[in-house]
């Protein structure tokens, strides 16, 4: 339904207000297709506000939109910066183990809100946790 509301809604272009939509629309839209009305920070400043249940975890979109992302805040190697985290939003419950492991406890508050986690990201969650360099100990 998202889908084919974007197509009706950007069906002359993408519109000057699409801000004002649900963010949800944003998760079937490109960020280069974004780049008319704002910058690809605030596109996925707006994706990692949206409801990420509307994306399943395997959904091949949702794992391109985390790419993109990375991409777009140049992220170099795999370190997170408290910043990046708030841009990034719901994306940081996508983030596999060895991002989560080198940006330390700095993740930690921003994974809190994931439903759930797979496997590698569980134990790189424990390794952070058992390093005693966080707030939690």
């Amino acid at each position: 339904q998202l889908s084919c509301l974007l197509k009706m809604v950007t069906l002359h272009g993408i519109p000057k207000d699409l801000d004002s939509y649900p963010k949800e629309l944003l998760l079937f839209l490109s960020p280069s297709e974004y780049a008319a009305t704002g910058s690809c920070r605030q596109f996925f400043f707006s994706v990692g506000k949206a409801n990420v249940d509307v994306l399943p975890r395997e959904a091949p979109r949702r794992q391109q939109l985390l790419q993109e992302a990375l991409e777009c805040l140049k992220i170099p190697g795999t370190q997170i910066s408290e910043e990046n985290a708030g841009i990034l939003g719901w994306l940081v419950c996508d983030l596999p183990g060895d991002y989560i492991r080198s940006s330390g406890g700095r993740l930690l508050k921003d994974l809190s809100q994931c439903g759930s986690f797979l496997p590698e990201q569980e134990e790189a969650i424990r390794d952070v946790l058992s390093s005693g360099n966080t707030t939690f100990g």
